[in-house]
């Protein structure tokens, strides 16, 4: 089925040559003669190559993480996009909702109505419909079955892509995104909450002055109004989001630098310096995706409410408690107060309670089609992962039939920033012959 498309000229930016694509997709597929999006893509080959050559070159569709994120603005060719050129187009989808395709956000989303009819709409947003997408966009485009990789949330919506669409894959790679195919979302904030603990471990071991820096900030902002540049006050809980650095190989040295420069003298006695101030908000807004924050946890959804999950589990985990004597930095969990405390989550407070609240979310996986999987498929398992955990990812794969493993202990989430081109190329080895199963942890 083809659908509405245009493209740009093509033109040339630092030895890529890159084509902008605007799709015209239903709103909802069920009804694809209703409501329609739009989405957009960015391609990118080597300009290198002469076009007509270039036109020749099978497509790989990337997969961003998120939920919520935009596709990756490239610059110039380098890690795993330095590798995938020499064999493919590269497709950046901007998933729905996200970059340039039909916004989804405090603003856009008043045009909707009321909160209810914002639950609605936003409840076609998860991966089943951003498959789905991807295939109009397959076949628009004249591809035969394509390539997919997929960086953690990419990977979910590969899996999903596995179970209803694998007659549109050729083969996929999966980079720190292999989901849980059943159960509630509790089991995976419980293993993670088990990681983050663990990564605070480690980062404090090796900065034990920091362990005296976090606690300091902590109790600060419980006895002094700081307020960020968006105008809202600090509050302990929403500093510690700056968990996020944990997340990534160098970027947890990138933390040490946050805190290092946190107070400053005052007439008034210590205060947090505007630095310190700006780059904890360029952590914690979520006024560029907000859509992160009001389907993260929909993403475990599947015939079941949700009913925030990740705050349900913390109770078992006193130490992430903002009050605790000596408070752990939190990982990617949503919580309700984000609503409550971000000015671009703040109008959206009663749309994330009807979303957490809705039990009938359609399976996102086909568990059966997944065992009799036929495409070839190789995923990079970070063995210290706190965003997706290690072990959920192996019973994961241990369902998909001929999934090979790469395990390695030398990366973690971000694996692909610090040696993209060597995990790309290792992964697309082993789904053209490679070794059935590697690890290095």
């Amino acid at each position: 089925m083809s659908i509405p498309h245009t493209a740009s000229a093509p033109y040339d930016v630092r030895g890529m040559r890159v084509t902008d694509h605007r799709f015209t997709v239903p709103l909802d597929h069920a009804e694809p003669d209703g409501e329609s999006i739009t989405v957009f893509a960015r391609e990118y080959s080597d300009a290198e190559l002469p076009q007509a050559e270039a036109e020749q070159l099978p497509w790989l569709l990337y997969l961003q993480g998120g939920p919520g994120g935009r596709g990756n603005r490239l610059l110039q060719f380098g890690g795993w996009t330095k590798a995938a050129s020499k064999h493919f187009r590269i497709l950046m989808l901007d998933q729905r909702g996200t970059g340039l395709s039909t916004p989804a956000t405090r603003q856009t989303l008043a045009l909707r109505g009321d909160a209810a009819a914002q639950a609605e709409y936003l409840s076609r947003f998860r991966a089943d419909s951003i498959v789905a997408d991807a295939e109009l966009i397959r076949e628009t485009l004249g591809s035969g079955p394509w390539t997919t990789y997929g960086q953690s949330y990419g990977g979910f919506c590969t899996l999903t892509y596995l179970s209803f669409a694998p007659h549109g894959l050729r083969e996929s790679l999966i980079t720190g995104g292999l989901a849980p195919l059943t159960g509630p979302a509790d089991r995976v904030y419980r293993a993670t909450f088990r990681r983050v603990a663990a990564r605070n471990a480690e980062y404090f071991a090796k900065y034990p002055q920091d362990r005296e820096a976090t606690t300091r900030i902590a109790r600060h902002l419980e006895a002094v109004p700081e307020f960020l540049p968006s105008g809202e006050r600090l509050t302990v809980r929403r500093f510690q989001m700056a968990g996020s650095f944990l997340g990534g190989n160098t970027r947890m040295d990138g933390l040490h630098h946050l805190l290092e420069d946190a107070f400053v003298p005052t007439p008034h006695g210590d205060r947090l310096s505007d630095s310190f101030l700006e780059q904890v908000h360029s952590l914690v807004s979520r006024a560029s995706n907000p859509l992160y924050a009001l389907i993260h946890e929909s993403i475990y959804g599947q015939g079941e409410a949700t009913n925030w999950a990740a705050e349900r589990v913390l109770a078992e985990f006193p130490e992430f408690e903002p009050t605790a004597a000596e408070p752990l930095y939190t990982g990617e969990m949503v919580y309700p107060w984000y609503f409550e405390e971000d000015p671009a989550l703040v109008p959206l407070k009663e749309t994330a309670e009807l979303l957490a609240a809705k039990a009938d979310w359609p399976a996102l996986y086909d568990v059966g089609q997944l065992a009799r999987n036929t495409v070839p498929v190789a995923a990079a398992v970070y063995t210290d992962d706190i965003y997706v955990d290690r072990d959920l990812s192996l019973e994961t794969a241990g369902a998909v039939k001929g999934l090979q493993v790469w395990e390695s202990a030398d990366f973690h989430h971000d694996g692909i920033a610090d040696d993209g081109e060597g995990i790309f190329t290792r992964l697309l080895g082993m789904v053209r012959g490679g070794p059935e199963q590697e690890s290095t942890a």
